[in-house]
């Protein structure tokens, strides 16, 4: 199963979403996990390196790749339980082709008028590679929300605006903690730094909702076949 975390916009939170999504498959979920990471800025290849020279933690291999990686990818599937790209904040070649293989992708961004215009052109990227993948499960996802009571209209609206495209937004959010920062300076998870904490628990709810996403329109699909037949 490959799942992308990837998007045009920078900032969102995406390497630090994908390492905690790795970890969670791989030690909670007991899967064989590898990370590919397609951003210049090799965020995801330090925090592997980091990772493993702490040493003693549950190991997830790491490759970069860039440009049209779809051959690639359909390679590496076969040798793994899920394959976490990490795509960096851009419309570009490694985006479009894991799009063209992904079975899940998410998307991230955060409550802020910047982030929200790019919403429309992913939509149209998504729409454009949904003809050679029609069974993707793409979801948007909001990042780094506030957490004053006094601005949760941001994270309403940002939804709202998600809402208005053709792309699902998942109820689940992340909220701006250091513990985010923190733990991927220590080559670690939220969940390994605070199994219990509230970061943690944004991470499993995420995937969690992602992951039965996908199942729920995998079914849809198999009862649309059968209506047909």
């Amino acid at each position: 199963m490959i799942i992308l975390v990837g998007g045009e916009k920078g900032g969102s939170g995406k390497s630090c979403l994908a390492q905690n999504i790795a970890v969670y498959l791989r030690t909670e979920k007991q899967a064989s996990v590898l990370m590919v990471d397609c951003d210049p800025q090799r965020t995801t290849s330090d925090w592997i390196q980091e990772r493993n020279a702490t040493g003693g933690l549950p190991d997830i291999n790491c490759v970069q790749l860039y440009g049209k990686i779809r051959n690639e990818l359909l390679s590496l599937r076969n040798h793994y339980d899920y394959v976490i790209i990490d795509c960096g904040g851009q419309d570009n070649l490694a985006l479009r082709s894991s799009m063209a293989v992904a079975d899940h992708i998410l998307i991230p961004l955060r409550p802020k008028r910047r982030d929200l215009k790019t919403v429309p052109h992913m939509e149209d990227i998504l729409s454009t590679c949904k003809m050679v993948n029609p069974h993707m499960n793409a979801a948007f996802v909001i990042t780094q929300c506030p957490s004053l009571p006094s601005l949760a209209n941001r994270i309403i609206e940002a939804k709202e605006v998600c809402r208005s495209f053709d792309v699902p937004v998942l109820n689940s959010v992340t909220f701006s903690r250091n513990m985010y920062d923190d733990s991927e300076e220590s080559g670690l998870s939220v969940m390994e730094s605070e199994p219990d904490g509230k970061a943690a628990v944004e991470i499993r709810s995420i995937i969690e909702e992602l992951l039965t996403r996908g199942k729920a329109n995998d079914v849809s699909q198999f009862e649309k076949v059968r209506a047909i037949g």
